[in-house]
C-alpha cells in the first residue's frame, strides 16, 4: 500500500510541476512554437490571433481566438481551415523536460476548404512537391532540432466542408465532426468521421498506416468503412489524397435507396431486381484521372447474380463500358404491370398514359453494356440463353437482340430510344420459328392459337408521351405460319352446319401483312387456309385510340354446289369490348350477287310491264320505282340466304333478323371463344 501511495504522490507533483511549468511558458510563445511546428510539418502557415491563454481544462496547453491554415499557393480563395476558436493540448512530460509537444488540437465549427486546381492538384497536399517540410532549425523560441511528431487526438466538431473541383463546386457539407488518433508521426492513423450529407447521419471509420507518407502525396495502405442507414461499403487496399485507390471492395446493403439517400443520392428507388438489395464485391482501382475500374466483380442484386467487369470514366459526362455475364436474370419487375391508363394512372379503357415521359437518363452518361444470360424473365414474356447489347451515346440508346432464344425460335433485332432532339422510339425485330401458343399466351392471355410463324416489325413512334407515340406510329408487319391449330371454333363444321362452336380448326398455313401509319395499322390479305375452306380478313386496328374495324370471313369453297358460302363478321369498336356482328349484306353482296342481279333484273321487268299495260309508262332507270324494285329484290334474296342456311324466321321477325341472329350466334360464340372472353 506504501509504494502505491508513493506513485500517486509521484503523479501528483508531474502534474503539478507541468501545471507550473506551462503558467511559466508565455501562452503567446506557445502558439509561435505550434505554428512553427506546423509551417514545418505542412509548407503552410499557421495564423493564430486574438487572446490566447494557458488552460489546464479541458486540456493542458491553450486556448486561442481566430485560427487559420494557409491554402496552396495556386489557390486566391482563403484559408484552408479556420475556426473562430481553438484549443491546443501539450505533452506535459515533454513541457517537463523543457519541450514544447502538440499533442491535442481540437476546433469547434470551422470551416474546412478542400480544392482541385485545373491540373489535379488538391490542396491537401502539403509541401513543395508533395513532400513533407523539414523540421525547423533551432532558435530562441524552441529546441535546437524539433523532432518529428504525430498528434494523439485532433477533434473538430460542427464543420463546414466544401470541396471545389478547378472552381466548380462539387459537394457542401454542414455540421460535420471529425476525430485524428495520429499518436506516431511515422505510424498509423486512425480517423472517426460523422458526415450529414442529407441529415442523416454517414459514419466513417478508416486506419491509415502510413499516414504521414499519405498527406505528403504518396501512398498508404488503407481500411475504411462507411456505414449508414441501409447498410455499408468496405475497403481495403492501399489509397492516396491525389485520390487514387486499388484494392477490394464490399459492398453490402439491405435497404440501397436509404443508403443513397443519405449520401445525398435521391430518386435512387431501384425496381426489384436491380439492386433494392445490394451484395457486391470487386477488386476496384482509381485512378487520379477519374478511371474507375471494376475487375473480378460479383454482385447479388436482390435474388438477381450478376459477375463480370465494369470500366468508368468519371468525367462532366461519365462514359461506363460493362461485360456481365448471368445465370437467370429475373428483372420481371421491370415490366410494370402493363400499358396503364390515362392521366393519373386509369385503367386501361382510359387510353394510353398522356403523362409526359422523362428520357433524360439517356443523357446521364455514354457507354456500353454486353450481357449474357442463361434465362432473361421479363415479366411479359421470358427467354432462354440471351445475348444482349446497348450503345448509349449523346442521348441515344441502341439495344440490341443478339441470339436470343425463346419459345422455341431465334429472335433478333434492335430497339432504338433517341432524345436528341425530342424522344422518339423505333426498331426492327425478326422472329423465326417461334410458337405462338407460348408466345401469346404470355402477351396477351389468348392460349387458343398455336403454331410455329415467322415473323417481321419494323416501327417508329415520336412524342413526349405513351399516347403521343402510339398516334404517331408508323412501320410493317410480316406474319407466316405453317400448319397450326384454333381452339374454341371449327371453322370447317360451322360452315357445314352452323354449330362449330367449341371445337378446333387445324389449318395449313396462315399470313398476313400490315402497314402501319399515323398511329393506325391496317390490313387487306389475312388469309388462312385449310382443307375445302378458307378464311380472309381486311380492316384497321386504331393502335392510337385503342379501337378496330375489322371484316373476317370464313368461306366455304364447296357449298351451293361448288360456287362458296362466305359468312362474313365484324368486329368493331373499343380493344376491350369489341361488338362482334353478322355482316349480313356483306354476306349477300358476297353469296347471292348472281342470284340478287337476276331477281332484280326479273322484278323490274315485271314491274315495266305491269306499268307499260296499265299506264302506258315505260319505267325508266334511275326512276323512283327502283326503290319498290330492290325492296322486292332483297326480300327474294334474304329468303334465298335462310333457306341456304336452314334459317326459319319466327312469328313476327324479319328474314334478315332471323339470319342475322343464326350468323351472330354462332360465329360470336366461336370468336369469343377463341379470344378467351
Amino acid at each position: 500500500m506504501r509504494i502505491i501511495g508513493v506513485l500517486i504522490s509521484l503523479i501528483a507533483v508531474f502534474a503539478i510541476v507541468a501545471v507550473a511549468s506551462l503558467f511559466l511558458i508565455p501562452a503567446e510563445r506557445i502558439a509561435r512554437i505550434v505554428s512553427d511546428q506546423v509551417e514545418a510539418r505542412t509548407g503552410r502557415t499557421l495564423s493564430i490571433g486574438g487572446d490566447i491563454s494557458a488552460s489546464v481544462y479541458p486540456v493542458l496547453g491553450v486556448t486561442t481566438g481566430p485560427i487559420a491554415l494557409g491554402n496552396a499557393a495556386w489557390s486566391d480563395r482563403g484559408p484552408l481551415f479556420e475556426a473562430q476558436s481553438a484549443a491546443i493540448g501539450i505533452d506535459p512530460m515533454a513541457l517537463i523536460r523543457g519541450e514544447i509537444r502538440i499533442q491535442r488540437i481540437e476546433a469547434d465549427r470551422p470551416t474546412i476548404l478542400l480544392e482541385t486546381d485545373a491540373d489535379g492538384r488538391g490542396n491537401w497536399t502539403f509541401g513543395e512537391g508533395g513532400a513533407p517540410a523539414s523540421a525547423p532549425a533551432g532558435g530562441d523560441d524552441g529546441p535546437a532540432s524539433a523532432p518529428l511528431a504525430g498528434l494523439d487526438l485532433l477533434q473538430v466538431t460542427g464543420a463546414s466542408i466544401r470541396m471545389l473541383d478547378n472552381g466548380a463546386e462539387v459537394f457542401a457539407l454542414s455540421n460535420a465532426d471529425l476525430t485524428l488518433e495520429w499518436p506516431d508521426y511515422l505510424g498509423p492513423a486512425t480517423i472517426v468521421a460523422t458526415v450529414r450529407p442529407a441529415g442523416r447521419d454517414v459514419q466513417v471509420n478508416a486506419t491509415v498506416p502510413e499516414f504521414a507518407n499519405l498527406i505528403a502525396g504518396g501512398i498508404s495502405p488503407l481500411a475504411a468503412v462507411v456505414a449508414s442507414q441501409g447498410g455499408t461499403v468496405r475497403f481495403d487496399g492501399r489509397a492516396g489524397i491525389t485520390p487514387e485507390a486499388a484494392g477490394q471492395v464490399a459492398v453490402d446493403l439491405s435497404d440501397t435507396a436509404a443508403f443513397l439517400t443519405a449520401l445525398g443520392i435521391p430518386g435512387a428507388d431501384l425496381p426489384e431486381g436491380l439492386g433494392q438489395r445490394a451484395d457486391v464485391t470487386a477488386q476496384m482501382t482509381y485512378t487520379a484521372d477519374g478511371r474507375l475500374t471494376l475487375r473480378d466483380l460479383a454482385a447479388q442484386l436482390d435474388g438477381n447474380a450478376l459477375a463480370g467487369a465494369v470500366d468508368v470514366i468519371l468525367a462532366e459526362k461519365p462514359r461506363i463500358n460493362a461485360q456481365l455475364t448471368a445465370g437467370a436474370l429475373d428483372l420481371s419487375p421491370l415490366s410494370g404491370g402493363g400499358a396503364g391508363g390515362g392521366d393519373g394512372g386509369g385503367t386501361a379503357t382510359q387510353g394510353w398514359s398522356t403523362a409526359a415521359l422523362d428520357a433524360s437518363a439517356l443523357n446521364a452518361f455514354d457507354g456500353e453494356l454486353s450481357l449474357r444470360a442463361e434465362a432473361l424473365d421479363l415479366g411479359l414474356v421470358t427467354f432462354g440463353p440471351s445475348r444482349l447489347y446497348m450503345n448509349l451515346g449523346r442521348a441515344r440508346a441502341v439495344f440490341e437482340l443478339r441470339e436470343v432464344q425463346g419459345y422455341g425460335g431465334t429472335w433478333t433485332g434492335q430497339f432504338v430510344a433517341n432524345n436528341r432532339d425530342g424522344l422518339s422510339v423505333g426498331g426492327q425485330m425478326a422472329l423465326g420459328g417461334v410458337e405462338l401458343n407460348g408466345l401469346l399466351t404470355d402477351l396477351a392471355g389468348v392460349e387458343r392459337l398455336s403454331g410455329r410463324t415467322d415473323l417481321s416489325l419494323s416501327f417508329l413512334g415520336v412524342g413526349q408521351s405513351i399516347d403521343a407515340i402510339m398516334k404517331s406510329l408508323s412501320g410493317d408487319l410480316s406474319v407466316k405460319m405453317g400448319q397450326g391449330t384454333i381452339s374454341g371454333i371449327d371453322l370447317d363444321q360451322l360452315m357445314r352446319s352452323g354449330g362449330g362452336a367449341g371445337g378446333t380448326t387445324i389449318f395449313d398455313s396462315l399470313g398476313l401483312t400490315v402497314d402501319i401509319a399515323s398511329g393506325v395499322a391496317r390490313n387487306e390479305d389475312l388469309l388462312l387456309t385449310l382443307p375445302g375452306l378458307e378464311a380472309r380478313g381486311e380492316g384497321a386496328i386504331d393502335i392510337g385510340n385503342r379501337t378496330l374495324d375489322y371484316l373476317f370471313t370464313p368461306v366455304s369453297l364447296a357449298a351451293r354446289g361448288g360456287r362458296g358460302l362466305a359468312i362474313p363478321v365484324r368486329i368493331k369498336g373499343s380493344w376491350d369490348d369489341p361488338s362482334i356482328r353478322a355482316d349480313l349484306g356483306e354476306a349477300i353482296d358476297l353469296n347471292l350477287a348472281e342470284e340478287r342481279e337476276r331477281l332484280e333484273q326479273e322484278a323490274r321487268e315485271r314491274l315495266n310491264r305491269e306499268l307499260e299495260e296499265r299506264l302506258g309508262v315505260t319505267v325508266e332507270e334511275g326512276q323512283s320505282v327502283e326503290n319498290a324494285i330492290r325492296e322486292t329484290a332483297r326480300e327474294e334474296v334474304e329468303r334465298e340466304a335462310a333457306k341456304e342456311l336452314g334459317v326459319e324466321p319466327e312469328e313476327g321477325q324479319s328474314v334478315e333478323d332471323a339470319v342475322r341472329d343464326r350468323i351472330e350466334d354462332e360465329i360470336g360464340e366461336g370468336l369469343r371463344n377463341l379470344l378467351g372472353r
